[in-house]
């Protein structure tokens, strides 16, 4: 059993060349010449009495005992540089969240109090971005997304797939008898006609050349503005069930009909670069969210989260 550990230099230099298998990679992230980081490594297999890496030509490999010192090493600098940065980000941490505006108001706004009653040491800033803007992914901790792809290399996780059906507040309805049939939608004033849901939906229904351009354009661009004009009862809303679950509850505006569409290519994500992956304040918030979600009923990508984390 080796009582002593070889140099911590030596260490620190496999440790890098197992993650990167390069010294020259290796020496780039510890500020070393490739020759000084081939240097640390024959130190080390010195010290340990066998080789740890099968030079080739311009690459390098693991033996089979390099590999198994390779596991434990590499695990436990992990490990250490998350405590470091545990440690540190506890004594003043800013979580910057930036979010769309129906996700950020019809979700987030009344659960945030939950999450930092949980974790009073986080100072958290929400930041909303309007309707018509792109989301700054570069300029928040995570950004909540619906319409757009985050950058290349980005971790993602799917929230709230894009389901969507007619919704109206029931005063609006009586007013023509009720909502009977999918024609009876056409009765009443259309929010947003120019939203590509409408058509999806009205053929879904068996009304494919449903005349939904002959009321005024009127394009919100978010949920949360769409919802309270049609609560408002000023017309016939496409709005997402789940986004809308306590007007539904307390009857300020119903939904007709069954028949829920998906638009496969969207869902409101969450999303954020590589380098937070390790991020205590990420870690803690993106739990927090998808176990409200889950106990929503919501089914979440397992796989995309054990990527994440």
């Amino acid at each position: 059993m080796i009582t002593n550990l070889p140099p911590l230099s030596a260490i620190r230099a496999f440790e890098a060349a197992c993650r990167h298998l390069s010294f020259t990679k290796a020496g780039d992230e510890l500020g070393l010449t490739q020759a000084a980081v081939s240097y640390q490594i024959k130190l080390l297999e010195e010290k340990l009495g066998f080789p740890v890496f099968i030079r080739k030509t311009r690459r390098i490999e693991l033996t089979s005992k390099g590999a198994q010192l390779a596991e434990g090493v590499v695990e436990a600098f992990t490990r250490m540089r998350q405590t470091f940065q545990d440690v540190q980000e506890a004594e003043a941490a800013e979580l910057v969240i930036s979010s769309n505006t129906t996700f950020a108001v019809n979700w987030l706004a009344s659960r945030m109090f939950s999450f930092q009653m949980q974790n009073p040491d986080i100072a958290v800033r929400l930041v909303s971005y309007g309707p018509w803007e792109k989301p700054k992914f570069g300029e928040a901790d995570i950004t909540i997304s619906a319409c757009y792809q985050p950058p290349a290399g980005n971790f993602c996780i799917p929230l709230v797939e894009a389901a969507f059906t007619p919704m109206v507040a029931p005063q609006l309805a009586d007013n023509i008898g009720g909502i009977n049939t999918p024609e009876d939608l056409l009765k009443l004033p259309i929010i947003d006609p120019d939203d590509p849901w409408w058509l999806t939906w009205f053929e879904a229904a068996g009304l494919p050349d449903a005349d939904v351009k002959k009321w005024p354009t009127s394009r919100m661009g978010s949920q949360a503005l769409e919802a309270n004009r049609a609560i408002a009862g000023q017309g016939v809303a496409i709005l997402t069930p789940y986004f809308c679950r306590e007007a539904l509850e307390t009857g300020q505006l119903i939904q007709p009909f069954d028949l829920v569409c998906k638009a496969e290519d969207e869902a409101w994500s969450l999303s954020y670069p590589p380098q937070n992956r390790s991020s205590r304040k990420v870690r803690l918030f993106r739990d927090w969210l998808v176990g409200e979600l889950k106990r929503d009923g919501l089914k979440i990508d397992e796989a995309r989260i054990s990527a994440a984390s």
